[in-house]
């Protein structure tokens, strides 16, 4: 059976996910545990979390940046590297949203045809497929 979801993951939803936080929504938690589904983890992503983790803004970014690939691995993820085509993107987006996180996580999923799993609502400005 082939998947049935393609699921990108917003950097708090992975992160509430490898810590087992209930700020995950079930609806997330479950599209994430269906193993029909892909679930994509971008590299934008662990530039986020070394970011947080450089600026002490985040509690779980040291044990998230000391195994990222393995937890990443072990989840059954797939990394998805950030493509020139990415980066056009999510330079040309009108929206005056100025995090690069966000606009690069936007312009993915658009692009790879996603659902990004997030509870951010800015997300809306870029007309993207979300699941919370």
């Amino acid at each position: 059976m082939g998947k049935t979801l393609k699921l990108l993951l917003d950097t708090h939803a992975l992160l509430w996910w490898w810590t087992d936080d209930p700020k995950l929504s079930s609806a997330s938690r479950q599209a994430i545990a269906d193993e029909d589904n892909q679930v994509l983890v971008s590299a934008a992503s662990a530039w986020e979390i070394a970011t947080k983790y450089r600026l002490e803004k985040s509690p779980h970014a040291a044990q998230a940046l000391d195994g990222f690939n393995e937890l990443v691995t072990a989840d059954g993820f797939e990394h998805l590297s950030i493509s020139y085509l990415h980066s056009l993107k999510a330079g040309a987006y009108s929206s005056e949203h100025r995090d690069p996180f966000d606009r690069m996580l936007a312009a993915q999923a658009d692009l790879e045809k996603a659902v990004l799993v997030t509870l951010d609502p800015v997300f809306a400005r870029f007309q993207c497929r979300v699941l919370w």
